[in-house]
């Protein structure tokens, strides 16, 4: 006897619907092994690209002698510590260099509440255009501040967590890590509040170089010797110093003649350049990372389809009068391997769609640390083909597992299981 299609299929579900309890926890243990398995590939291809969009259009960091990835994270991503600093005269030279379109100081020591305090120019708010667009807009009214007023703009992440608003003050604390040595007495007052760019600046402090310079403690060695600026003392250039200096160039074959002068000839300081190709270079050392949780997000998938396969075989004792009755009834063996590997199928399926409710709940909370602690920004909506791959696998994964406790299900002595059943 023949058995529709929707007959198997009915007696499948009634069959779910009967072992609910273990039904749920293989559902719930296939959709962990998906939404983990989309969610791994889908962070770390976000992440790459993201944390690759972060520079802000600039093509080049010149910074003090050393790694210049460090220089990367210090400068472009507002992590790590500052691998030290560079003379203004430097910053000076090469911003006059007929091979640099535009040239903006960083300097960094302090910060506020854990935030990065960054001394920079004004001209990067007003003068810096990505596209004829400024990348630097402000909630409401807001102004940029002047370079010889103790005055700061604040980044989109820094007011939320902080409560920051235009005409608050904050003192910085010394040092760059939240519990610093020394709190300043300077007061700063926020003239504006930046719109969020989705990138670190969100994290960002930004006060006038000046101010940095001039802060209590601070020393400028830029002449070789310790120098503290007198209050209203016009400090000279031989004494300024920068921690870095941001670069856009004019075009690419200049970023590779600034770095072979600075790089190989000169080596008074490191050309990250170009930025982009640093985070690559970051990203494919943390590789690894990334193929071990590769690995248990494939191991948790196969545990999941071993969890399938015993939960389906151990209800094949209980189910065996009702195949032997079937197969009286004239059902063929075909029949019964059928509605074996459509329950599985059924419970991987249903496990491939409660996947995604996981996949998103795992990307949310990356999302928000990611942005927390870097101020990167990733899309939760963003498609990518592990989104397809990942649940198509689960289903025919879980169908494969279904195998075993179908062929013992085809092999099922009629006779023998309704004698035992009589008597």
């Amino acid at each position: 006897m023949r058995v529709p299609i929707l007959t198997m299929l009915r007696i499948a579900l009634r069959s779910l619907k009967q072992h609910a309890l273990s039904t749920t926890v293989t559902v719930a243990s296939a959709a962990l092994a998906c939404g983990l398995v989309m969610a791994v590939f889908a962070v770390a291809t976000q992440s790459t690209q993201a944390f690759q969009g972060g520079a802000l259009g600039f093509d080049a960091v010149l910074g003090a002698r050393g790694s210049s990835t460090q220089l990367v994270l210090n400068t472009v991503y507002h992590l790590e510590t500052s691998p030290g600093n560079i003379p203004w005269m430097m910053y000076y030279e090469i911003s006059l260099d007929p091979r640099v379109e535009e040239a903006y100081p960083y300097v960094v020591g302090d910060n506020y509440r854990g935030f990065r305090i960054v001394g920079t120019e004004p001209e990067l708010f007003d003068e810096y255009l990505i596209d004829d667009k400024s990348p630097f807009e402000f909630v409401g009214h807001g102004e940029i501040f002047d370079p010889s007023l103790r005055q700061a703009i604040v980044g989109s992440v820094v007011a939320q967590e902080t409560g920051l608003k235009r005409g608050d003050s904050l003192n910085p604390t010394h040092q760059l890590a939240e519990h610093g040595d020394h709190t300043h007495d300077e007061d700063y007052v926020v003239v504006g509040v930046l719109k969020a760019t989705n990138t670190p600046v969100d994290r960002v402090i930004w006060i006038p170089m000046e101010g940095m310079w001039r802060m209590e403690g601070h020393f400028l060695r830029g002449a070789g010797e310790d120098y503290q600026a007198m209050p209203d003392e016009y400090i000279p250039d031989e004494h300024k110093e920068v921690s870095a200096v941001m670069l856009r160039l004019k075009k690419t074959s200049s970023g590779l003649a600034l770095q072979n002068l600075y790089n190989k000839k000169d080596k008074r300081a490191t050309l990250a350049w170009p930025v982009a190709a640093e985070v690559q270079r970051l990203f494919q050392r943390l590789g690894w990372v990334n193929k071990v949780l590769t690995l248990v997000a494939y191991l948790v998938m196969f545990v999941a389809a071993g969890s399938l396969l015993a939960s389906l075989y151990n209800t094949m004792n209980e189910r065996r009068r009702e195949f032997a009755i079937l197969r009286s009834l004239g059902a063929r063996r075909s029949t019964l391997l059928g509605i074996i590997v459509i329950e599985s199928t059924l419970i991987a399926t249903l496990g491939a769609l409660f996947g995604f409710a996981v996949y998103y709940g795992i990307l949310s909370v990356a999302a928000n640390v990611i942005r927390q602690e870097t101020g990167v920004v990733m899309d939760r909506n963003a498609m990518h083909p592990a989104l397809a791959w990942a649940p198509i696998g689960m289903v025919v994964v879980g169908a494969i597992a279904g195998c075993i406790p179908a062929i013992k299900a085809y092999s099922t002595d009629v006779a023998r299981v309704l004698s035992e059943s009589a008597a």
